[in-house]
């Protein structure tokens, strides 16, 4: 089976499939394969990526400044640039091959969720290599169960009003799917497996409207909302940190950086 995969496929890679080096570094600037987890309840956690291709949304945020931040994935989302199709077979073995020590695979996007059938193949042939931590990141507008089953930890990131393009009534319209919302936080229980509801926070009208998403959610806990300052740069995240901070205090949820561009700026691969 076929899956479509952005651009950057799986990175950072320093081996092909056969386990022979490729030329040249990995974007990362290290002579190894693989990076940390930038974001959420893992980040810092040494992980190889695979980066699936295809989004049902369109994101572009307005900041609080009415300043506009485009998604900084559109390439592997809705303004497909250099993606490609390949057999799960031999994208599995490419991850093999750049493992070492890393023993997490971050599944991401696009939204992973638009391929349920090469996805659910993907988890199943990531499980058969050993022990490893399977994160999907989705912006959870879609559910698959028997994929959700093979995952240990759901990273989830219902998008908000602050999202969407003004002229994108289907943005608007498929953004927020509370009951996929559920379903995930319910497989994550029932599994005893680990989620997170992880929120581009732009400005303090989004703090409203996450209390009102989850006052319509069950099973979750202050500790596992994140919310992400908005911006693809360090200078962009800064205008959104200090309010964020606030709403984190009052609320008692997570603060949640990007240490990937801290540590590499805005780069694809890493």
């Amino acid at each position: 089976m076929e899956i479509l995969l952005a651009r950057d496929g799986v990175f950072p890679v320093a081996f092909s499939a056969s386990g022979d080096p490729l030329p040249g570094r990995p974007a990362s600037g290290l002579s190894l394969p693989g990076t940390v987890q930038g974001e959420g309840k893992l980040a810092g956690v040494p992980s190889l990526f695979v980066r699936m291709a295809g989004c049902d949304l369109r994101c572009s945020w307005t900041a609080a400044d009415g300043s506009r931040c485009p998604c900084d994935t559109a390439y592997a989302s809705f303004a497909l640039s250099g993606a490609f199709r390949v057999d799960v077979a031999d994208l599995a073995r490419l991850v093999a091959a750049n493992l070492g020590a890393v023993r997490h695979v971050v599944v991401t996007g696009g939204e992973p969720f638009l391929q349920p059938a090469p996805l659910r193949e993907l988890l199943v042939a990531l499980k058969a290599m050993g022990p490893l931590h399977i994160t999907v990141e989705t912006n959870a507008t879609l559910y698959d169960d028997p994929a959700a089953r093979l995952v240990d930890l759901f990273s989830l990131s219902p998008k908000l009003a602050s999202s969407a393009p003004s002229s994108d009534a289907a943005h608007h319209r498929l953004r927020l799917n509370l009951p996929a919302v559920q379903a995930f936080l319910d497989r994550a229980r029932a599994d005893g497996k680990d989620f997170q509801l992880k929120f581009v926070y732009a400005r303090p009208a989004d703090a409203d409207e996450i209390l009102s998403i989850l006052v319509r959610l069950r099973g979750w806990t202050p500790s596992d909302v994140l919310l992400m300052p908005l911006g693809a740069t360090p200078a962009e995240m800064a205008r959104a940190v200090p309010s964020a901070l606030e709403q984190c205090l009052r609320h008692g949820w997570r603060f949640c950086d990007r240490l990937h561009i801290s540590l590499f700026g805005n780069r694809e691969g890493v």
